[in-house]
């Protein structure tokens, strides 16, 4: 399984970023999907998740900021993140699974850079 991520940056506080993640070759047709997310000194924290059927779960930290949906015509999974803060400043990871919902994600995709300015 491939994961492309796209979409990192840099962005003042209060602004937005959409990241996308588009995957191939994956052995289950509607996978789980999600982001993970590592700043300097921390542990990696999963930010947002999604299944096959589209029931979402999210971070404390992000619940009515971000946004995570999927097209699954284009097996892409997105996370529109709103109203930034600079405590969002951090590697973003795309993941997945081999299953609609994912209690342990073992795909993974390239890190992503978003950095929020103050």
């Amino acid at each position: 399984v491939q994961l492309q991520a796209s979409g990192g940056g840099l962005v003042q506080a209060g602004g937005s970023l959409r990241l996308s993640c588009a995957a191939s070759g994956s052995v289950f047709s509607i996978p789980g999907m999600g982001w993970y997310r590592q700043a300097p000194g921390n542990e990696r924290e999963l930010v947002a998740g999604i299944t096959g059927s589209g029931m979402t779960n999210y971070a404390d930290s992000v619940k009515g900021r971000f946004t995570i949906s999927r097209d699954n015509t284009k097996n892409t999974v997105y996370l529109q993140m709103n109203s930034l803060k600079p405590e969002d400043t951090a590697v973003y990871i795309c993941a997945s699974c081999d299953w609609y919902s994912c209690s342990q994600y073992v795909y993974w995709g390239q890190e992503t850079q978003v950095t929020v300015s103050s």
